[in-house]
């Protein structure tokens, strides 16, 4: 599978030939979502088209799961992420032949996403049989300014000739699409090939709407659609899975058809059919009077404002520039206006992991979202506390006290069917902890305003139901995986042990500061005190030989990989059973190198040095999400450069499809971990004491830097060159502190000025296995 090629421009991402043979990869490059409503970059007359794709956030389908052999406490029940009614239609037919580009071959086929206006342009023109060449220019939006709206202009003209144009605009209901789920089971395919029940359908002269209801997971969903046409004749008709709008047009020479398609989505658990459809035929109703250029220009007003809070600039890399916007933007879009629902890993831009949310939502799109748009973490952190309910019950299957989060979900129960990666990876509750922690500490606010200390006091609770406390009082954790998913259910992994620690300790606290809250929760001193001291008492494994800290109990004596050998074979679980590399010296991801980043205050420097280079030998970065991570430990460790090798895979994995998984949707970790890889890793941005702390380095082939942070209410723009590195608060009411390079600085609204220090690494710069050097 191979990307698009696309021009390289600070502010949008251009396809000047659209290639045919890349289309799923460039649907998925070229999405458009606000969080609420996603829909893939699709042609506009459906054929061709790799995947096509309309998601609603949170709306899925149930369906069974089945194992070779039967087992206590197993998920019984999948969820999938649906496409729903379809809105994107629009085919053309030119003097009765259909547009399309395998058949006409145009002249020109562009398309350009806008970072600044949040639009997706197409350009295609040819000529047809008649002689007479035709022109369309499409411009689709999903909106960020009214949160059901998606729109579209069309526009045929016929430049030097005349021609009789149609246009057959869709919106089609049901699954129209794969599922995108990777499960033979013929029950899963009855329950998601099928998975909606027509309930109404409406018709007006120039649009009408659909409802339907999932068959299992009970949701209803409404649609609606309308049209504004100029110099065309109009009318539409229904059935109770689709309403057909017919445009039809005489164009003479220089003449033209334009159409303004609004299309509405609406849907709840609760709410019957009919006050749906009333929803969304309302919102059609407010897009339309605003307009095509009243749509646009609320669009430009949101970017605006957000670009003016989170612009990044970098200097001197023109590619790395153009793709670090690129995932900025995404980041904002993928959750600018979610409510009651999750971020899949894939967003709303693709089918890929069946639309289910990971640890990698708390782990880096959480975190990223708190330090640029807070208003929009503290939704995300709403719904997850929304889902302590079967996090408690979760725990209880398992035996356990507290709440066992889900590993993978959609509305909250655990889905995985593969338990020594979900299950056994009992960190995604110590991470889930962290960005409500995170939240509460980079903007200020109460921790219970996002319904965080029930989270940090159940997860503080399953942490003790789980240790063991051995002979000598140490603190334990047996048989869990932590963050690499080649090295599964081990003793004491250092990144769990540390996570947990950092979970007991934070809960103790929050406890202490909210009494009357915490004592609602059943909390009292000698359970916080039991926290504490069991926090005090965690074992963290350490090779004396080495002088490093093994990943888990015994890893350094594992049997090493045979790295040259097998340079060819990746990714590993491609070409190795389980049962191989489970217990070899093989990471797929950075594991051991990220407890360095969010456990830092558990490591010494010379520590940081030695594991890293202990473990940069080991990784060969089978997963996404690694790259962010390596490029903020190499940072941190002093190694500009290979930070900044890191971080350009990271932002280039969609727009390189570097881990040839793009065509199944954008990887947000890698959206979002790619501005953490910027601030955090060349930035040396750090949110996780009292005061914001910044440590810029300046790789050798950039001239420049410059990204914006949000703390506690105030918006900051760090700028760096080789002079230096100048702070400036652009909102917000100051003094506001910052530690410079470990140096206490107050920073307002006149620009500070702190000068650059120079990399001090304590080792050379560490290699990579063989055949695993950053892929830039």
């Amino acid at each position: 599978m191979s990307a698009p090629t696309l021009d390289v421009a600070p502010w949008a991402v251009r396809e000047p030939h659209v290639d045919t043979a890349t289309l799923d990869v460039g649907e998925s490059l070229f999405s458009l979502s606000n969080g609420y409503v996603g829909i893939r970059g699709t042609l506009d007359e459906v054929e061709p088209f790799g995947m096509r794709g309309t998601y609603l956030s949170g709306v899925h389908e149930t369906h069974p799961l089945s194992y070779p052999e039967g087992g206590y406490g197993q998920p019984g029940e999948g969820q999938a992420l649906l496409t729903v009614t379809d809105g994107t239609p629009l085919r053309l037919l030119v003097d009765g032949i259909p547009l399309d580009v395998r058949e006409v071959r145009p002249q020109v086929h562009e398309r350009t996403l806008d970072l600044r206006t949040g639009t997706l342009d197409r350009l295609v023109r040819w000529t047809t049989p008649r002689g007479t060449t035709v022109e369309v220019r499409s411009r689709r939006l999903v909106s960020l300014a009214e949160r059901s709206i998606c729109a579209v202009r069309y526009e045929v003209r016929a430049l030097d000739g005349p021609a009789h144009v149609v246009v057959r605009s869709e919106l089609a209901s049901g699954a129209v699409t794969p599922t995108g789920v990777d499960n033979d089971d013929p029950r899963v395919a009855e329950a998601l090939d099928d998975a909606f029940e027509p309930l109404a359908h409406a018709c007006t002269p120039t649009g009408g709407t659909l409802a339907t209801r999932t068959r299992r997971s009970g949701i209803t969903l409404a649609a609606a659609v309308d049209h504004l046409v100029d110099g065309g004749r109009a009318s539409s008709d229904a059935d109770e899975h689709r309403v057909v709008t017919t445009v039809a047009a005489d164009l003479a020479a220089g003449g033209a058809l334009g159409i303004t398609k609004v299309v509405s989505h609406t849907w709840s658990l609760d709410a019957w059919a009919g006050s749906l459809v009333g929803q969304a035929s309302a919102a059609v109703a407010s897009a339309l009077d605003l307009g095509w250029a009243g749509l646009v220009t609320a669009q430009c007003a949101v970017l605006d404002e957000f670009w003016a809070t989170a612009d990044v600039e970098v200097d001197g890399d023109p590619e790395l520039q153009q793709a670090l916007r690129y995932s900025v933007f995404q980041l904002f879009c993928s959750a600018a206006c979610i409510s009651g629902a999750p971020v899949g890993a894939k967003g709303l831009t693709g089918m890929g992991y069946s639309g289910h949310t990971f640890w990698d939502v708390e782990g880096f799109v959480l975190p990223a979202l708190t330090l640029l748009r807070p208003d929009t973490a503290a939704r995300l952190l709403r719904w997850r506390a929304d889902t302590i309910g079967s996090a408690r019950e979760r725990a209880r299957t398992l035996g356990r006290a507290g709440a066992a989060f889900a590993w993978r979900t959609i509305s909250g129960p655990e889905v995985s069917a593969y338990w020594p990666a979900s299950t056994a990876a009992m960190h995604v509750n110590a991470d889930i902890a962290r960005a409500f922690w995170l939240y509460q500490n980079v903007t200020g606010t109460d921790l219970d305003d996002v319904g965080g200390l029930p989270v940090l006091v159940e997860t503080a609770r399953l942490w003790m139901s789980l240790g063991h406390e051995d002979a000598a009082g140490a603190w334990h954790l047996f048989g869990m995986t932590g963050p690499d998913e080649y090295t599964g259910v081990v003793d004491d992994n250092v990144f769990t042990n540390l996570m947990a620690r950092a979970n007991l300790r934070r809960a103790a606290d929050a406890c202490r500061r909210h009494e009357a809250r915490a004592a609602e929760l059943g909390v009292d001193h000698t359970e916080t005190a039991a926290w504490r001291s069991a926090a005090a008492a965690v074992h963290v494994p350490w090779d004396e030989g080495l002088g490093v800290h093994p990943m888990n109990a015994n890893f350094t004596a594992y049997e090493e990989w045979p790295f040259e050998e097998q340079r060819d074979a990746y990714p590993v679980q491609e070409h190795q059973h389980y049962a191989t590399f489970y217990r070899r010296q093989v990471l797929k991801q950075a594991d051991l190198v990220q407890a360095l980043w969010w456990c830092r205050d558990e490591f010494t420097e010379e520590e940081v040095a030695r594991d890293l280079e202990y473990y940069e030998a080991r990784t060969v970065r089978d997963s996404s999400l690694s790259a962010a991570v390596q490029a903020v430990v190499c940072a941190q460790a002093q190694h500009p450069d290979l930070a900044l090798r890191y971080l350009r895979e990271c932002a280039l994995v969609d727009l390189r499809d570097v881990q040839e998984g793009t065509a199944q949707g954008l990887h947000l970790a890698s959206v979002a971990g790619a501005w953490l890889a910027l601030a955090a890793g060349l930035g040396g941005l750090r949110e996780d004491h009292d005061d914001l702390e910044i440590a810029p380095l300046l790789p050798s082939s950039l001239s420049r830097t410059a990204w914006h942070v949000t703390w506690r209410g105030s918006v900051l723009r760090v700028e760096t060159t080789r002079e230096g590195t100048t702070l400036t608060l652009v909102r917000g009411e100051g003094p506001v502190t910052v530690v410079v390079d470990g140096v206490a600085q107050s920073v307002t609204a006149t620009p500070l000025h702190v000068p650059l220090r120079e990399p001090t690494p304590l080792l050379a710069e560490p290699r990579q296995p063989a055949g695993r050097e950053p892929r830039t």
